[in-house]
């Protein structure tokens, strides 16, 4: 939990700089197409310094994955042999995609909007949308819905709730580490075994 600990406390630094905001944007764009850090780490570290620009955050946030995500289905249509598989490669996801493609055809949309609102690697799918031609238009769909729903669902609980988030997130953290690695590897999990 140190890695992640210093990660947290770098992130938090951000709130104090004047690029917090283009930070955000970069991170939740980078998330979504090949990065493997959660944008969500900073969007609370900036929420929790100034409550009251929560959905802003959120909004810069979705945005930035939103747009990430666009990128990632560019790279899976456009250039996945040169840049996507090596992505793929690097999550270990070579069977995530056949699974992927399985499901496409029936629960396309769903399959998107799921892995847009919960911890299942989403940069997996916006790659495999683009890479097996899934409607563009309803994969913006998919990821404006679930995007949003995820990150403002994080902001509005900063928000509502403020400080003590924080405190519980200090008091906590090597538990919510611990589940925050939990969530993260059961979401190729899931990709791999129930889809």
């Amino acid at each position: 939990m140190k890695f992640l600990r210093r990660l947290y406390d770098w992130v938090l630094h951000w709130a104090d700089t004047p690029y917090a905001v283009p930070a955000l944007f970069l991170l939740a764009f980078a998330e979504s197409s090949f990065f493997p850090v959660p944008p969500d780490i900073l969007l609370i570290a900036l929420a929790i310094s100034i409550p009251t620009r929560s959905f802003r955050y959120a909004m810069v946030c979705t945005a930035g994955s939103i747009i990430g995500g666009v990128v990632g289905y560019i790279i899976g249509f456009y250039g996945y042999e040169a840049i996507g598989r090596p992505i793929v490669e690097f999550y270990h996801a070579q069977g995530i995609m056949s699974a992927i493609k399985m499901k496409y055809d029936q629960f396309g949309f769903w399959g998107v909007l799921v892995a847009a609102i919960t911890p299942i690697p989403y940069k997996v799918f916006t790659i495999s949308s683009g890479f097996f031609r899934f409607d563009l238009w309803l994969f913006l769909l998919a990821s404006v819905i679930g995007r949003s729903l995820r990150f403002f669902a994080v902001g509005a609980l900063i928000w509502k709730f403020g400080a003590p988030v924080k405190g519980f997130i200090d008091r906590y953290f090597n538990l919510l580490g611990y589940i925050f690695i939990i969530l993260l590897v059961g979401g190729f999990i899931v990709i791999k075994y129930l889809l």
